[in-house]
């Protein structure tokens, strides 16, 4: 039997990354981004792998979106082997003018929804957990300001240090029943998030997204006995524990 998996902003970044490696691996797959315009020809381009790839247009800040996600998904393959959370949402600012209303997004599409859709897709994880030596794995892509604050992204770095805190909370409450969750935490990655800090930091020293998804690939192959609660992933040199 085929693993499975679900990939979150699958249609570029990190996600498209993530996606396609695991395609390559062989994992039929459910993505997920907003926009059909850019999913549609990503869930193409993957499909050139050989694997079966279903394409769900939903926006992970509307609850309804996210549900209605993992019930397409559950009723599509039945199982869950990897469920990799690489939607998000930044945005930086000093501290004292940051508009709750933009903490508030980056809550909702960070925090919120992940919590949500690991809730309404454990029945997935566990059966796959149930007759797999890997047992089932939840990778979400964290960051490096959710462990080491940097000024102008209180925010983000909250919201991710409590995705960080969430995936701890999933192994120990579903690690006996065979699934563990990883954050994945890295500074800078060179994608389109990362834009607003181009003219200070040059995106060739950037993080790569392959960087990333050769993490996430290598969690998949992890024994169901072997639990990695986060990765810190940082640049070299004096950046180091940097974003």
């Amino acid at each position: 039997m085929s693993r499975v998996a679900l990939v979150t902003g699958a249609s570029r970044g990190i996600g498209l990354a993530v996606a396609r490696r695991l395609a390559a691996a062989g994992f039929d797959l459910t993505v997920s981004a907003r926009s059909p315009a850019t999913l549609d020809p990503a869930a193409t381009d993957l499909r050139g792998n050989g694997v079966r790839v279903e394409a769900v247009t939903a926006n992970l800040a509307v609850e309804d979106d996210v549900r209605a996600l993992a019930r397409e998904h559950g009723e599509r393959f039945g199982r869950l082997d990897v469920l990799a959370l690489c939607a998000g949402f930044g945005s930086g600012g000093p501290l004292d003018e940051f508009p709750v209303r933009r903490f508030d997004q980056q809550y909702n599409v960070n925090l919120r929804a992940p919590f949500v859709l690991v809730q309404a897709l454990l029945p997935a994880l566990r059966t796959a957990a149930a007759d797999s030596d890997s047992g089932a794995k939840v990778v979400a892509i964290a960051s490096l300001t959710g462990m080491a604050a940097e000024p102008d992204l209180a925010a983000y770095g909250a919201v991710k240090a409590g995705l960080i805190s969430l995936c701890e909370s999933i192994t120990s409450a579903e690690g006996e029943n065979g699934i563990s969750a990883t954050a994945i935490s890295p500074g800078y990655v060179d994608t389109d998030m990362s834009g607003w800090v181009h003219d200070r930091i040059d995106p060739a020293r950037m993080i790569r997204t392959g960087d990333v998804a050769e993490l996430v690939a290598t969690i998949t192959r992890l024994s169901r006995w072997a639990c990695v609660p986060n990765v810190a992933v940082t640049r070299p040199g004096p950046h180091l524990w940097r974003a």
